[in-house]
């Protein structure tokens, strides 16, 4: 343990504990621009400095360690004034478009700025002149906002290991963007939104489809239809003032409803379908060695791009379901729209996700067109319905909640633990042991895959049967993992049986379309409030949602029928880093 004085206060903190950490730890702001919870601290912003007892210059507190006799001090006017020039610095390189920025009341820029009560321009403007990046059509570059912090470049390389971003020339031209300067469509990039959920500023944002729903909506020839992600319930009433975690659903379902759509579906209940079709091919490949195992989850777009271009040789080993929002859209406008009488060509599948990369995924190829056009039309994040909610005028916090429309709209507590990372491994665990031995569990709590740990290992007893899972989060513990399955595939000793992916740490709950702001604590609690809606379900396994059961008897007629595969599953291909 170490021991100090920050502004007088005597501290003690375990060694490596940064000065910044450690005044955080006794109720001391230190401002910074570049540091972030999830991120090895780089010191680039410079507005951190704080001075100690006897040495002439400033040091950085994010990245400095306490040391033992230490004499901090953080706040003078000499330290203040420096900051807020730092602070004035930035903003001249910096367009003055606050107003029409998508990150305006969330911007870390635009907040220091008030904090240091910054209201002229100090400095000369030199805003370069530099075009936006939409090209992927999922996120968006917009490199004069960008301020250098080199969050966004941590991320892609360190966190997630994609690569696709990195700093582009030298002082004070240096700009973000692709490698190489490429369009971003034609880099590594698998659109899994953490360098937009990373970014201070709004430098990188989600690509913007509000007004395609909009139009949607108002025209009186179409049937608007809408679904939610599991993680979104627990996320979007962060944008109102709620806690993360609080459960939202109902309230989601008035609101969506509010605003004009025609009917308010579920993802929660696709992914109770997505368990039905994965436990099942689970379970044929391990008992009837119908496929190559370990069986590997496809629910994550991002992850399926990542693979398609990382670890094409792992195609063979990756499940072919569609996701649960792209089970819902073919289900929207085949089963539902038969029952009600649309013609699929007039109805507009919306669906609400906690991901960029679902942008991307509507689309990805001809699988997710299976209902003669294509299922899902449109794909907003979080972070768009919420804008959408409060244009409209919507007083989200006092709404009376609702239920989702039937057909496609009743869920399981299965369902619901998709959005965390380990839900997708426990809620197929929880059916492929009935489909197994006939009988649920006795405990359908499979703990050993929960918690935010990079990579989790299990092994699960099935009455006698050893099944041996794994579970990564975050794209950049994924080389371990591959790396691990194909050393054991070639020694003809299998790691696993089945293994989870999710791109994003945390799983969907810490989602690149998420409201901003998130770190392991926000995780935790936007996992925790999925616990608690799953736990508060009277049923809990996917095999048992009634709906379900009349959707397998009624239409697809059991899992991997024919009529399944032709609407539920897809198929991979192999697929270049780089785009020429």
């Amino acid at each position: 343990m170490i021991k100090a004085k920050i502004d007088g206060i005597e501290v003690e903190a375990p060694e490596g504990t940064t000065i910044l950490e450690a005044a955080k730890g006794v109720g001391i702001n230190i401002p910074t621009l570049c540091k972030h919870e999830d991120l090895c601290a780089t010191a680039a912003c410079g507005i951190c400095v704080v001075k100690l007892a006897g040495r002439p210059s400033m040091v950085r507190a994010c990245s400095t360690p306490l040391d033992n006799g230490m004499d901090i001090i953080t706040r003078d006017p000499e330290i203040v004034e420096v900051r807020k020039t730092v602070v004035e610095l930035i903003l001249s390189k910096h367009p003055n478009e606050c107003l029409t920025c998508m990150k305006s009341g969330n911007c870390e820029l635009q907040k220091l700025a008030a904090d240091f009560g910054i209201r002229c321009e100090e400095y000369d403007s030199i805003v370069p002149d530099l075009p936006k990046d939409d090209s992927t059509k999922s996120i968006v570059l917009d490199p004069r906002k960008c301020i250098t912090c080199g969050r966004c470049i941590q991320v892609c390389q360190e966190q997630q290991n994609v690569w696709a971003l990195s700093f582009l020339r030298r002082g004070i031209h240096t700009q973000i963007a692709a490698a190489g300067g490429i369009p971003l469509e034609e880099s590594p990039c698998v659109k899994c939104g953490q360098c937009a959920a990373h970014c201070p500023t709004g430098a990188i944002t989600e690509y913007d489809d509000t007004e395609k729903v909009w139009a949607a909506l108002n025209d009186p020839g179409k049937h608007c239809v809408v679904q939610i992600a599991p993680a979104v319930r627990v996320a979007l009433g962060e944008a109102f003032g709620l806690n993360p975690g609080d459960i939202t659903t109902g309230k989601i379902y008035a609101a969506l409803r509010r605003i004009g759509f025609n009917a308010v579906f579920d993802t929660n209940f696709s992914a109770d379908l997505t368990i039905m079709e994965e436990a099942s091919e689970f379970v044929s490949r391990f008992t009837e060695k119908t496929g190559p195992l370990p069986l590997i989850t496809s629910c994550c777009p991002a992850w399926v791009d990542f693979m398609e271009k990382y670890h094409s040789d792992m195609i063979p080993y990756f499940s072919t379901c569609k996701s649960p929002q792209g089970m819902l859209g073919a289900l929207a406008k085949t089963y539902y729209a038969e029952k009600v009488g649309v013609d699929p060509k007039d109805m507009v599948v919306v669906s609400v996700m906690p991901c960029t990369a679902k942008k991307y995924e509507i689309a990805r190829s001809k699988d997710m067109f299976s209902s003669g056009v294509q299922d899902v039309d449109i794909s907003i994040t979080t972070r768009e319905v919420s804008r959408m909610l409060k244009q409209a005028g919507i007083d989200f916090v006092n709404l009376k909640e609702e239920k989702a429309d039937s057909m496609l709209g009743e869920y399981t507590g299965a369902g619901t633990i998709f959005g965390y990372t380990g839900g997708v491994m426990e809620a197929a665990l929880r059916t492929a042991y009935y489909f197994v031995t006939g009988e649920d569990p006795k405990d359908v709590n499979f703990k050993s895959v929960r918690g935010l740990k990079g990579i989790k290992e299990a092994e699960i007893d099935i009455k006698g049967t050893k099944i041996k899972v794994a579970v990564a989060h975050g794209t950049g513990n994924v080389e371990t993992l591959v790396n691990k399955i194909r050393e054991g595939i070639k020694a003809g000793e299998l790691p696993y049986h089945f293994v989870e992916v999710m791109a994003c740490p945390g799983g969907c709950i810490g989602g690149g379309g998420q409201p901003i702001g998130v770190t392991n604590k926000v995780r935790e609690e936007r996992t925790k409030g999925l616990e608690r809606d799953d736990e508060n379900k009277k049923i809990r396994c996917s095999h048992e949602n009634p709906e379900i059961k009349a959707i397998y008897k009624d239409y697809l007629g059991k899992p991997l029928s024919e009529k399944s595969h032709r609407l539920l599953h897809t198929h991979y291909v192999p697929r270049p880093k780089y785009k020429r």
